[in-house]
């Protein structure tokens, strides 16, 4: 049965991007290594740690369909039609765009909220994981109670401000297993387990 993780890079006050949307030193430890690690896209090349390149292959190997919101959509242009990790993605939008220079990619517009792109993104998973990206859905998708583990990468930078790794969550408090702890150059991966009792 597929699992439903979010993972991303966070400052140590919870943000994964600043106002402007912008991930400043919170993607540094992508480019400060020398073993090279990809996702579904063989031209998207990270040089990492050893112990970060073994945490991201194990951490995305799983992974066949990803979740993500309108903001990143547009933010990265769908990454020109190439899922970075998995085989599809699932766009949660009020509004599919008009037009999009990668129509044929494996790109589905999911106009009816987090639940409906994360039982979509299932179906197509199969047996393999569904990721969701951390911020408004994210932070719903957890809040519905759908998010098996979350997995932070833990920078040592602090933003002030910015998007929260949980969006707008407000729910009840939720308690997480102790974590799994890798630790990279100048990251620290955790994985937590959403505890179902």
């Amino acid at each position: 049965m597929a699992r439903v993780i979010t993972q991303a890079s966070m400052s140590l006050d919870g943000f994964i991007a600043d106002h402007s949307d912008q991930v400043g030193a919170l993607f540094d430890w992508y480019a400060n290594g020398d073993v090279e690690v990809t996702g579904a896209d063989p031209d998207r090349v990270f040089r990492v740690s050893a112990a970060s390149a073994e945490y991201l292959r194990s951490a995305w190997s799983t992974v066949r369909a990803t979740v993500i919101g309108r903001r990143l959509f547009d933010i990265t242009n769908g990454w020109d039609g190439r899922p970075p990790v998995g085989e599809a993605v699932f766009v949660v939008t009020h509004r599919p765009p008009d037009e999009w220079d990668f129509p044929d990619a494996p790109f589905t517009f999911v106009t009816g909220g987090p639940a409906e792109a994360v039982a979509l993104a299932k179906q197509h998973a199969g047996d393999g994981d569904v990721a969701v990206t951390p911020g408004d859905v994210g932070g719903q998708a957890f809040a519905a109670g759908l998010v098996d583990e979350v997995l932070v990468d833990l920078v040592p930078v602090v933003f002030g401000a910015g998007v929260h790794y949980f969006g707008g969550y407000h729910g009840s408090p939720l308690v997480l297993d102790d974590p799994e702890i890798v630790q990279g150059d100048r990251v620290c991966h955790l994985r937590f387990r959403v505890r179902r009792d």
